[in-house]
């Protein structure tokens, strides 16, 4: 094929992109890219162009693109059956939801199987709500958690709600979001006073008894916002003091995405009733998973149905990537790249006074930008600078926040420090010609 030949291609898939989606599938970049190939940590356009990719199709990707164990379990399993829904029983989710109540902490055994993170979390608040028979629960400002109408009424970000709140129950409590403390104070003098305001939260604007609270151990799309120690362990013993259950929402920092441990909320002192999570799981392949204790998952009703829920083809895939997990230690790996990975965040830091703060765990890492250290005024403008400019460099990021400042980065699990350098190399240049 000509190099006008490329051209025209990659114009016409643009072009088709803009022309038969929804205006509202939103793609990054001036110059949007078309991606025709993926392997390892790298993925090519339709130009050609080789890119490391250091987002995943938003920590999706965890074990590298087309990874062979993963495409090999893939094609095993289309090659006998690739549907059965949940009418019937078949051993890629049998054996997937054994696997599951294995390495899920605490007393969780359970499993319901969806396609998203938003299906996730919407079986797990009803299964909140069935198993409590309560109706309201406690979710986080700069939370994000889906696109259905019960997944948008939980939403902390505007941004991201194309409608007000179409179910009722939900109410926000403050994000444990340390960089722009809602109360002007400073860990851990503060007390942990998002955590308390909890419960006042709780007596003022709701019945009183909960039926859940629902947070992610990090907050993703608001930022890789980490709380701080003890958080969680206070936030749970209010929770559970008003009657409600906690829901982990573990679609982005499962897997070990934090480093060392299967789930983010592992670094806490704090045994979840529901954990979701979707993402990383299937590589790329749909699938969400909501695993309760079985106190929860006996109270759902017994008549419940999803199509493409247990598919085995995606079952088959998660299996196969939770063994390469385990196989290569890519826990232990996160937490040391994601160590080295921070460690060269931290020194941008100190270079680049438009980088405010550097936040994460393991291989979920991300720097805050702002125009004043000092008042630190958001600078979305500088991200968009910057992601321009590591897309020259071959390089590509995500980005989040309630404002749009924040560079997100979530790298594969067998990133290797190589990895690092090359996207620290593009980062560090893309800042220098972004000033």
């Amino acid at each position: 094929m000509s190099t006008a030949e490329i051209k025209r291609e990659q114009s016409e898939t643009v072009r088709k992109h803009k022309e038969f989606l929804f205006p509202a599938v939103a793609t990054y970049y001036q110059e949007p890219l078309a991606l025709v190939k993926g392997e390892g940590a790298h993925v090519w356009d339709d130009k050609g162009d080789k890119y490391l990719d250091c987002f995943g199709g938003v920590l999706t990707v965890s074990v590298g693109h087309a990874n062979p164990a993963v495409n090999e379990a893939i094609i095993n399993q289309v090659k006998t059956i690739s549907h059965t829904s949940t009418l019937y029983a078949n051993k890629p989710q049998s054996d997937l939801a054994e696997k599951l109540a294995q390495i899920t902490p605490g007393k969780l055994k359970k499993s319901f199987f969806t396609n998203s993170g938003t299906e996730a979390d919407d079986t797990a608040v009803h299964a909140a709500k069935l198993a409590t028979g309560r109706h309201e629960i406690v979710v986080l400002r700069h939370a994000y958690s889906g696109r259905s109408a019960t997944s948008l009424s939980a939403m902390g970000h505007s941004n991201w709600r194309p409608l007000p709140p179409q179910v009722s129950g939900f109410v926000h409590a403050p994000a444990p979001y340390c960089y722009r403390c809602p109360y002007k104070l400073t860990y851990p003098e503060c007390g942990l006073a998002c955590a308390n305001d909890i419960e006042e939260l709780i007596m003022t604007t709701t019945t009183g008894e909960i039926a859940a609270f629902m947070a992610e151990p990090i907050l993703g799309v608001g930022g890789f916002i980490v709380p701080p120690a003890g958080y969680f362990e206070r936030a749970v013993e209010i929770t559970r003091k008003h009657g409600g259950l906690f829901i982990a929402d573990e679609v982005q920092t499962a897997w070990g995405r934090t480093g060392e441990k299967w789930f983010g909320i592992e670094n806490w002192n704090v045994e979840p009733d529901i954990i979701t999570s979707a993402k990383g799981l299937g590589n790329g392949v749909p699938i969400g998973i909501t695993v309760a204790t079985p106190e929860v998952a006996d109270k759902f009703p017994g008549l419940t149905f999803s199509t493409f829920g247990g598919n085995p083809v995606s079952c088959a895939a998660a299996l196969a990537v939770l063994k390469v997990i385990e196989d290569n230690d890519l826990k232990k790996n996160s937490a040391v790249v994601g160590g080295y990975f921070r460690e060269k965040l931290d020194g941008l830091k100190d270079k680049y006074q438009v980088i405010g703060d550097v936040r994460g765990m393991g291989l979920m890492q991300a720097m805050e930008l702002v125009k004043n250290r000092e008042t630190k005024e958001p600078d979305p403008q500088s991200v968009l600078k910057v992601f321009e400019e590591t897309k020259k460099r071959r390089v590509l990021v995500g980005k989040g926040g309630l404002y749009g400042n924040v560079i997100r980065t979530g790298m594969m699990l067998n990133s290797t420090k190589d990895h690092v350098d090359e996207l620290i190399e593009a980062l560090d240049a893309s800042f220098a010609a972004a000033n």
